[in-house]
């Protein structure tokens, strides 16, 4: 059965946009922007930039839905929230190859919700692809060692409960995206997730008042490109391709930046760093060859 070509070029696209999150991240950081302010700050900008197009084109879908799955949007948002929380704390911590690393070590925790809660069979192929990805990001992650960051152990732990809580956002919208449509999606995970931070960032003193007018800019990016770009088009293939296809790509994502960090905080990459890069585009490529299209053309066509 033929492949959709498309899924694959808007998953490819999303990758490489996503890449510059943590550059981006880091450079508020540097500036003395508090993460949660920076967290905040990104998904808020987001929701409120696409309100008005929401209102205008779906108004009439955002009535119809379930209380069920209005709820179960709403809680996509809360992990959303909380993995921005964890991970983009982490980056105050620990290396950028390290933090991005561990974060997208989220295919474990799919392929196992995947498995044990919803019944669903992984090909063979498919847990290779996940056990050399896993094995990538391991590579990378034992490379900071050395003591990268001021508290690389702590940094360590924060990437990996944004592991875990982004694993969660992936299945629900998984589980959502098949009933509504993306706009209406992304806006209701979005808008919750702002409120989520916003309060959070209130409670332990963060504000997004008076921060420096480069801080902004680079909030912003982070709303336009990772955020509005980069994440709804993780959430528009993950309608016609696996959930655990989609975070294992999202994998790729630590090369990309861990290039860049080189560029821009002069981060070196490690031996380590590079032979981890290496199996995490094996892993990648086995993964996406062991999807089944019989499993995705279940889905749906490609319509958003």
């Amino acid at each position: 059965m033929k492949r959709p070509v498309l899924p694959y070029i808007v998953l490819f696209i999303g990758v490489l946009i996503a890449s510059t999150s943590a550059i981006l991240i880091t450079a508020a950081i540097n500036l003395g922007v508090a993460p949660l302010s920076v967290a905040a700050g990104r998904i808020t900008l987001a929701a409120l930039i696409i309100t008005p197009i929401v209102l205008l084109r779906s108004r009439d879908e955002l009535r119809r839905i379930s209380q069920r799955d209005l709820m179960l949007a709403a809680l996509s948002g809360i992990c959303l929230a909380a993995h921005f929380a964890t991970w983009i704390s982490s980056l105050a911590y620990t290396s950028v190859a390290s933090s991005t690393a561990l974060v997208t070590t989220n295919p474990v925790f799919v392929a196992l919700v995947t498995w044990l809660v919803f019944r669903e069979r992984l090909a063979w192929g498919t847990w290779l692809g996940v056990l050399i990805t896993v094995l990538g990001s391991g590579l990378i992650a034992l490379s900071d060692r050395s003591g990268s960051g001021s508290n690389p152990l702590l940094g360590d732990l924060l990437a990996l409960m944004g592991a875990m809580t982004v694993s969660g956002y992936f299945l629900l919208g998984r589980h959502l995206r098949s009933r509504i449509s993306l706009l209406p999606y992304i806006w209701i995970v979005y808008s919750t997730a702002a409120l989520a931070l916003l309060l959070l960032a209130t409670l332990l003193g963060h504000s997004l008042i008076g921060l420096p007018p480069l801080g902004y800019l680079l909030i912003l990016g982070l709303a336009l490109g990772p955020q509005l770009l980069g994440h709804t088009a993780f959430n528009w293939v993950i309608k016609y391709l696996s959930p655990t296809l989609v975070t294992v790509a999202i994998l790729g994502e630590p090369i990309g930046s861990a290039l860049m960090a080189i560029f821009f905080f002069e981060q070196p990459l490690m031996p380590l760093q590079m032979a981890g890069g290496l199996l995490l585009l094996i892993g990648i490529g086995a993964t996406v060859l062991a999807e089944r299209p019989a499993t995705r053309t279940k889905k749906g066509n490609l319509n958003p």
